[in-house]
């Protein structure tokens, strides 16, 4: 029987430390670069946010010096994003120009979308609800454009969906997930293993709750049970696992993910990092450094609006769920397959702007966290849930939305949670 977590110790785990680079012979536009980010240093310790993307812009351009003049001041200042937003984050298992960290990067040369993600803020800034999509689900792939120009991909009728990414290219997975879905979306990026550990420190770490102990091998995640911050390579590896939470598969690692993204959303917002922009200008830069972008997200101000569309919206309006989905095989391929009816309820709600509730399980990689906030004596810990029993680790969310408003009560085969339900990673040691 393993360690409960009210018992259990917290660990910090440090960030990656940074190689220092070769010394250079100087020259006046290191110099100039240097002043400038002294400048920026400045700016920022004291909070003119628009001002120090100015100076962050320019030392980046070729003439860092030109438009310096009249900039304090005249800027327009940042707020959310108008109307509602679809954002597609794409997590890439390359390890091209990655080091040889994650494996020889000579002979594990795919570029797979292992993780597949879209964002939906409503129109009104009142619900957003993040769709994880299975790496391994077969779904139709539309005939993509090459990213060299040279022509278009022939359609596919069934494919797994952690291929689009090598096939188009960025593009082409918004392309076959706006098919699938029914929604436009406009923004995307696309992120692998060391922009995952840059964008950990920049929020700072993120604390996450383990039930059972995680003995993972294939990506060196050995986590006690107990609370841990994360943050660098141990938050990459946490977010990596699959074979040491839930039953080892990437649905396990899907339910697993959102025990961490639910409570990043709690650091975010208990910190009122979205409501800073000098905050989330240094978290853009961040990005900016580590990901490709599309062309609608390389303005910051951008990135910085759609993150403060996010401060206000109630913990419990914040969903995180799995594409539904059951196991089959198409083409002799062993694969998950996408149950048609409940996307449908999912994504009529989504682009109606309606608030959803959770009737589902929180999936095979996440339990109940019995020392959440207004949890009572009778909480069932977590070591005495039944992995086999879907109904042994039951979504915490109240079939009601927070403001008592009506919601769209999802069928149960939706699995995932809201922000505002504290849960643990089951570990499969």
């Amino acid at each position: 029987m393993s360690e409960s977590p009210r018992t259990s110790r917290r660990v910090t785990t440090d960030p990656t430390v940074a190689r220092h680079a070769r010394r250079r012979g100087r020259n006046p536009f290191t110099a100039l670069l240097k002043v400038v980010s002294a400048t920026l240093a400045v700016v920022l310790v004291s909070g003119t946010a628009v001002a120090a993307y100015a100076l962050w812009d320019v030392a980046a351009s070729v003439k860092p010096a030109v438009t310096l003049a009249g900039q304090d001041g005249s800027s327009p200042n940042i707020d959310a994003i108008e109307g509602g937003v679809n954002l597609l984050l794409v997590g890439s298992d390359s390890r091209q120009g990655q080091g040889d960290a994650y494996g020889d990067p000579d002979v594990e040369t795919g570029n797979l979308n292992d993780v597949t993600m879209l964002l939906h803020i409503s129109e009104d800034h009142s619900s957003a609800t993040v769709v994880s999509f299975p790496r391994d689900m077969f779904v139709p792939i539309p005939a993509c454009p090459k990213e060299d120009g040279s022509g278009t991909y022939n359609a596919m009728s069934s494919q797994k969906i952690n291929t689009t990414l090598s096939y188009g290219g960025l593009a082409c997975t918004v392309l076959t997930v706006e098919a699938l879905t029914g929604l436009k979306i406009p923004f995307a990026a696309e992120v692998q293993f060391n922009g995952v550990i840059a964008l950990s420190n920049a929020v700072g770490g993120v604390d996450v709750c383990v039930a059972e102990p995680i003995a993972d091998p294939y990506t060196g995640t050995y986590l006690d049970a107990g609370t841990h911050t994360l943050q660098g390579s141990a938050a990459l590896q946490f977010l990596r696992t699959r074979h040491g939470v839930g039953d080892g598969s990437d649905l396990g690692r899907i339910s697993n993910q959102q025990v961490f993204l639910s409570s990043l959303v709690r650091t975010l917002q208990s910190s009122e990092t979205l409501s800073d922009p000098t905050k989330l200008f240094g978290i853009a830069k961040a990005a900016a450094s580590n990901m490709r972008l599309s062309v609608s997200l390389q303005n910051f101000n951008t990135m910085v609006s759609i993150a403060m569309a996010m401060k206000d919206i109630p913990l419990e309006q914040i969903a995180f769920v799995q594409y539904p989905n059951a196991y089959g095989s198409s083409g002799g391929q062993q694969g998950v397959l996408p149950l048609s009816a409940a996307a449908e309820q999912l994504f009529d709600a989504i682009k109606a702007d309606k608030k959803i509730s959770l009737t589902g399980t929180t999936g095979v990689g996440s339990v109940a966290d019995p020392n959440a906030p207004g949890a009572t004596e009778t909480s069932a810990p977590p070591e005495t849930t039944d992995p086999s029993d879907p109904a042994s680790t039951p979504a915490t969310t109240p079939p009601a939305t927070a403001d008592g408003g009506d919601a769209v009560e999802l069928p149960s085969t939706i699995e995932g949670q809201t922000a505002g339900d504290y849960t643990c990673s089951k570990g499969n040691s």
